[in-house]
């Protein structure tokens, strides 16, 4: 039960990101937004809901259980990511949104997270999809949304960067 609820308040934390990147969203095309991407972000929708399903089914048709070991640690790091994502999205501010829209001649963040990693929000992406499963030994739903999630970060990461290159090409313009 208390599995069942942590997933659900990830799926209502992913509720509340939508609104944001909606908001943000209309903030961005105001003022002249690119948006790019749009064929890969159906796939990031899906794989993204499929990670919370697979959490849920996994654990209840397998019969997986709570290993607190294991568990506790794996809960703790999705804590973490979810202070990442949290901080990413405060550190963009406007600018953040789960699709990749870039408002020409906005300066590149190098701020809060930015300062160490480049994609600091894939990297919390990375760690909740390894670490919510596995919080109830979920590992088959682990293994699969981390290996989907790493060939679609590489479509995304080379998507953002061409789209981040082409707006600071505009601005110079």
């Amino acid at each position: 039960m208390a599995y069942t609820l942590l997933v659900l308040l990830v799926g209502v934390e992913r509720l509340a990101e939508m609104v944001v990147a909606r908001r943000n969203e209309r903030w961005s095309r105001e003022r002249g937004a690119v948006v790019s991407g749009q064929g890969h972000y159906p796939w990031m929708v899906a794989l993204h809901t499929g990670l919370l399903a697979g959490c849920l089914i996994e654990v209840a048709v397998a019969d997986r259980p709570f290993l607190p070991w294991l568990g506790w640690p794996m809960l703790a790091l999705v804590v973490a990511a979810q202070g990442l994502r949290w901080w990413c999205i405060a550190t963009l501010g406007p600018q953040w949104n789960t699709r990749v829209i870039v408002v020409p001649g906005m300066p590149l963040v190098t701020g809060g997270p930015y300062r160490w990693v480049r994609h600091p929000n894939y990297v919390a992406v990375a760690v909740e999809g390894a670490a919510l499963p596995l919080t109830h030994t979920a590992w088959v739903t682990a293994l699969v949304f981390t290996v989907a999630n790493a060939v679609l970060m590489v479509v995304r990461i080379r998507c953002e960067e061409a789209a981040l290159r082409l707006a600071s090409t505009r601005s110079t313009a």
